[in-house]
């Protein structure tokens, strides 16, 4: 019997050995009963979601998971995905880029990082985005930004002609204090690839002068609140054509998420992004509302992705225990997912790692639980458990279809799909 399928992806799911935890993951040492009766109905194992060994962003791996090309995957940036999200349009002759609102301390001439998201700042980036608009940095180029989650935002910026991919001025996580990257061109065959880095350059230095002086980080400086007083920017680009399986089925699908990256991906997907005031990326959000949400978008979509954010969030602030005790509220709002008639995945777009704060290449514990799937001898879902499970250690591509063959959506293979899986 054909069945509709929700796929849960738990942003950073994936972890390492915590002494803290007694050398459990937060995953192997919290209490998931629904999640163990999930394995113990179905099959699990490890997922890599582009190559074994390779870290990951979350809009590579989850992008794969929602159905994207491998090949098209490794040539995604960053930028134009949280364009998409935020509904900022890019023209031709313009490039997003991904952004921070972070921390800045003045050294002589450079500017260093003191802290990478300002304190995770939440309220305000609106209006610290007002004095960011139509910024003229000569050369014929002007930036703007527009905020997204949190302490994100994205930048737009346009010039006298096809601009090429640039280097990041973020140099990533767990590097701070230091100091702030100069931007190069990635093209060396476009004229115009130093003049945008240039100008980048130029923006970076600008917006730290305006925000510095902004009343809301004066306000933020007498409260003991880290000020949000330069950008930081990453992922430069535009987008291609992409190729998506779930298009190529023909099958309706939703994405239920708070994150602008995966409400990013799913308007670029043709998708249906479900968000409410209530679905944030932070751990206040409404985890049975989103429950509730993805049950209801099966009403009209075959497949549903159930997107939380929250493991993630932790583990780049390196706090194990916050990441167990997440995944323990998140399994007992998945109750109402303990159903015969729908298939669930549940999985990770990458591991990250609650030692360091960074993302690493170890697979991600991944669960398929089928009322007419196969089954394995696993009863409890975790890392060290999941290698020996049934799936064994497949692709982020390969777990999707895996849950698509028990929704018994595919079709025995035929040359033309093969666009899809290279």
């Amino acid at each position: 019997m054909k069945r509709k399928g929700i796929m849960i992806i738990l942003d950073g799911l994936g972890d390492r050995p915590v002494a803290a935890l007694g050398g459990a993951t937060p995953l192997e040492a919290a209490s998931t009963p629904n999640m163990d009766k999930m394995v113990a109905a179905g099959r699990c194992g490890l997922v890599d979601t582009l190559y074994p060994g390779v870290p990951v962003d979350t809009h590579t791996g989850a992008g794969i998971l929602l159905g994207l090309k491998p090949g098209d995957a490794l040539h995604l940036p960053r930028g134009p995905v949280e364009a998409a999200g935020t509904g900022l349009p890019i023209m031709p002759g313009e490039i997003a880029l991904r952004c921070n609102f972070a921390t800045l301390e003045t050294h002589g001439r450079q500017l260093h990082i003191i802290d990478r998201r300002a304190g995770r700042i939440s309220e305000g980036t609106q209006e610290l985005a007002e004095v960011l608009q139509d910024i003229s940095l000569d050369d014929g180029f002007t930036a703007s930004i527009r905020t997204a989650t949190g302490h994100r935002a994205v930048l737009r910026l346009s010039g006298p002609g096809p601009l090429p991919e640039i280097s990041d001025t973020d140099p990533g996580s767990g590097a701070e204090p230091c100091p702030v990257v100069s931007s190069h061109s990635l093209d060396a065959l476009n004229p115009l690839g130093e003049a945008a880095a240039a100008a980048l350059n130029r923006f970076i230095r600008e917006a730290h002068e305006r925000l510095d002086r902004h009343p809301l980080n004066q306000q933020r400086r007498q409260q003991g609140k880290p000020p949000a007083n330069g950008i930081l920017t990453r992922g430069a680009g535009t987008i291609g054509s992409l190729h998506n399986i779930i298009h190529h089925l023909g099958l309706p699908a939703a994405v239920v998420a708070g994150e602008r990256t995966l409400v990013g991906l799913a308007n670029l997907f043709n998708f249906t992004p479900v968000s409410q005031p209530g679905f944030t990326s932070m751990p206040d959000t409404d985890l049975a509302g989103k429950v509730t949400a993805s049950l209801a978008a099966l009403d009209e979509h075959e497949i549903v992705f159930l997107h939380i954010k929250i493991p993630d969030i932790h583990a780049h602030d390196k706090n194990p225990g916050g990441k167990q005790e997440s995944l323990e509220r998140i399994d007992n709002a998945l109750l109402p997912l303990l159903r015969e008639d729908v298939v669930v995945g549940i999985t990770a777009d990458h591991t990250t790692d609650s030692n360091t704060g960074r993302h690493c290449g170890d697979p991600v514990p991944s669960l398929v639980c089928s009322a007419s799937g196969r089954r394995d001898r696993c009863s409890e879902f975790g890392e060290i458990h999941c290698q020996g499970g049934g799936l064994g250690r497949i692709s982020g591509s390969a777990f999707l279809l895996t849950m698509l063959d028990e929704m018994e959506c595919l079709q025995n293979y035929q040359t033309a799909d093969s666009a899809y899986f290279i």
